[in-house]
């Protein structure tokens, strides 16, 4: 990252980067809910998203929310540098759908929603320096519109190519929306 890239990044001091990451989470929480053993959702056992599957160490049984905030700041938001993103709801969009889709996927489509706004940015699926100054300088109600419908489609797409999973197509969209 050079001079001028750095420049752009919003640097946030830790307490609002706490009231951002709190805000987030909460918002992933009002969709990930409680306990489920689905057998047609690949994670299998899972709590608050959390699943046995991807956190083998972690017994899911008896999981709570701290423990989940936890898990959801230490692998998600921190790496990720959601922190960067200027505006809260788009930072929040964006590590929603990492959370359920992963974050190759959520940070293509945030690159496609960029794209589509006018933006030359490639699509790669990494939220790196050079898209991070794309989300920061795009225009923020165009680029969330353009990244509900990414996500939609990506859902739809989903619930076409794997015909077990399509029963979970209506929460998908609630949550491509939201």
């Amino acid at each position: 990252m050079n001079w001028r890239q750095e420049s752009v990044i919003a640097k946030k001091p830790k307490i609002l980067t706490d009231v951002r990451f709190e805000h987030a989470v909460s918002f992933v929480l009002s969709h990930e809910g409680g306990y489920s053993d689905d057998p047609d959702d690949d994670g299998g056992k899972t709590k608050f998203w959390i699943s046995k599957r991807s956190y083998t160490h972690v017994d899911v049984d008896t999981l709570t929310v701290d423990e989940a905030k936890n898990i959801y700041k230490r692998d998600f938001w921190e790496p990720q540098l959601y922190k960067d993103i200027k505006d809260v709801n788009l930072a929040t969009k964006v590590f929603d759908l990492e959370v359920n889709m992963g974050s190759n996927w959520a940070h293509r489509l945030v690159q496609r929603a960029l794209k589509s706004t006018g933006q030359d940015i490639a699509e790669d699926g990494v939220l790196g320096p050079m898209t991070l100054v794309a989300i920061n300088k795009a225009d923020l109600s165009d680029l969330l519109a353009a990244l509900k419908s990414e996500a939609a489609g990506y859902y739809r797409t989903l619930a076409t190519t794997q015909p077990r999973r399509a029963k979970f197509l209506k929460g998908w969209l609630k949550r491509a929306y939201a």
